[in-house]
């Protein structure tokens, strides 16, 4: 009789592969947005295994991304990107670059090339780590010897650390399929936050005590602070502005809210903006697009800068903190502001002057759907993902959002092509909630193949073209520069047609009086809806 001995040491036979998405799981990642390739078949073998994760086919693997960003900025959990070496990671290069300007956390698992011994070329072989250096916070390339679950953890706390962003995983297709390594290891903790020093604090009291206007301006670094930032803001009647990424920070409805600043934001915020003797600044980038010429922004105020990294030395004050222990933290003080009557009766008098009204004329204008597509669907509190362009603007100036993480752009890259994507990944992370996509005929025409996604896996996101057969943002400012329109008219398919072929629902609105009823029979639709709304094609921000 033949005796087997049993080792003391318990050998693990478990494949990389199938360590890593077995460590998925554990840290919470119901979803994967990918796409196959040879290079991680091995994790797509042990993905069809498992029930906990649900992997979503995406047509391109840039839209991916996007659908990781719009899952990610809607739950506040890292979106989980799946691709394959070569050109299924080049093409993720764009994605990752958005998620990085906009600090959006995202784990994102790219399989690479055998790393073994070679002659000549290797097939798809790409410097990974090279080509994303300079738009992700973090990148990994798993060895023979690495723990990669411990990587993955390790992933996971980088990403949703700090100021947020993408942290890319380079895979060997060889090192997935070998034997993997556990070393029982725990990766670091997530980075504990400071509280703000005292004499900053103190500081900060007192510039705040001594404005006579002060304003808050609110950006998207905030977005977890959103109801101690508004109980603050009403607390103290200290009006406050925002710029693209934080609108929705506060609520629209609140009285104390002026709108958008910006090249593309509203009168009234930018002017309010202008005249403010003291600007308390709470997650904001300062991107060109907020503050237009540096030179010229604010002259004739103070700026406070709270913020998770140090932007600039010329602030009157500069907190590196977290924004929300930052508000809670104000709690401790007693705080005496000025009597600031004079500032909003101002304000008032400013909001009273100019009141935008839609103009008189049979051409359908963004801002009038807009305000129309608000009201019909207020009760709903839909999530808004937009593109790029004229119609981005206008639904921030235009829609009203009330509550936090419900206003989904492309904001730091300005990506065209991001907002089918991103709806479907905000539709998968809430899925009691109506998603609309606000879109141009442009944008929609970068990545519209990511309706077979939608017909796939039944996604009944609400898709709004803006149809002006133009790229309209940039003929708006070809004809301010250049006085010219050159390479901008677009000649466009017939996009029911396109939706008919994917064997989705579409209706066209070129009339106002139709505009209501055909809107409510697409929102009342139970699956993809798609609505070409042709719009004037000469309407300006």
């Amino acid at each position: 009789m033949q005796i087997v001995y049993e080792s003391r040491n318990k050998i693990n036979t478990k494949t990389n592969a199938a360590l890593l998405v077995e460590k998925l799981a554990k840290l919470g990642c119901d979803t994967v947005f990918g796409y196959p390739g040879a290079a991680v078949l091995s994790v797509y073998n042990e993905l069809s295994k498992t029930k906990k994760i649900k992997h979503v086919l995406v047509r391109h693997e840039q839209a991916a991304l996007h659908a990781a960003e719009g899952y990610a900025r809607t739950s506040g959990k890292a979106g989980v990107v799946l691709v394959t070496s070569g050109p299924g990671f080049t093409n993720t290069i764009t994605g990752i670059a958005n998620a990085y300007a906009d600090s959006t956390p995202l784990v994102v698992l790219v399989g690479d090339v055998s790393k073994k011994g070679k002659y000549g070329k290797t097939f798809q072989d790409i410097d990974i780590l090279s080509m994303t250096k300079t738009c992700s916070k973090k990148g990994f390339l798993i060895t023979k010897d690495d723990d990669i679950a411990l990587v993955l953890e390790k992933a996971f706390i980088e990403a949703n650390s700090g100021v947020k962003g993408p942290v890319v995983i380079a895979m060997p297709r060889n090192v997935l399929e070998s034997q993997g390594v556990q070393k029982r290891e725990n990766a670091e903790t997530e980075i504990e936050l400071k509280l703000p020093p005292k004499a900053d604090m103190n500081k900060f009291i007192e510039l705040l005590q001594n404005a006579e206007r002060p304003l808050i301006l609110l950006g998207g670094g905030v977005v977890d602070a959103s109801s101690e930032i508004t109980d603050f803001v009403s607390k103290y009647k200290i009006p406050a502005v925002s710029t693209l990424m934080g609108v929705g920070v506060c609520p629209t409805d609140n009285s104390n809210y002026l709108g958008m600043i910006g090249m593309n934001g509203s009168f009234i915020a930018n002017s309010v903006l202008n005249h403010a003797d003291l600007i308390v600044a709470l997650g904001v980038s300062f991107s060109d697009r907020s503050t237009c010429k540096n030179s010229d922004f604010a002259k004739k105020s103070k700026i406070i800068n709270i913020n998770l990294k140090k932007l600039s030395d010329d602030f009157e004050l500069e907190i590196q903190t977290d924004a929300k222990l930052f508000i809670n933290s104000i709690k401790n003080y007693d705080i005496k502001l000025k009597d600031i009557a004079k500032w909003l009766n101002d304000i008032d008098i400013l909001r009273s002057e100019n009141v935008v009204s839609e103009t008189a004329s049979d051409r359908m204008h963004s801002s009038y759907v807009l305000e129309t597509l608000s009201k019909l669907t207020k009760d709903y509190e839909p999530i808004v993902v937009t593109d790029v362009g004229q119609h981005q603007m206008l639904t921030a100036q235009y829609f009203k959002f009330n509550k936090p993480r419900r206003f989904i752009t492309s904001g730091g890259l300005g990506t065209m092509g991001y907002g089918l994507p991103a709806s479907i990944g905000a539709y998968i992370a809430n899925k009691n909630n109506l998603v609309l996509n606000i879109t141009g005929d442009g944008s929609f025409q970068m990545n519209l193949q990511e309706l077979a996604t939608c017909r796939e896996h039944n996604i009944p996101i609400k898709i709004i073209i803006m149809n002006n057969g133009y790229l309209g943002m940039v003929r708006q400012l070809q004809e301010k520069i250049y006085k010219n329109t050159y390479q901008v008219e677009m000649t466009n398919p017939d996009f029911t047609k396109i939706a008919e072929a994917y064997d989705l629902f579409a209706i066209r609105i070129e009339k106002k009086e139709e505009l209501v009823s055909k809107l409510r029979i697409a929102l009342e639709h139970q699956g993809t809806a798609i609505v070409d709304i042709m719009i004037d094609s000469f309407e300006e921000v």
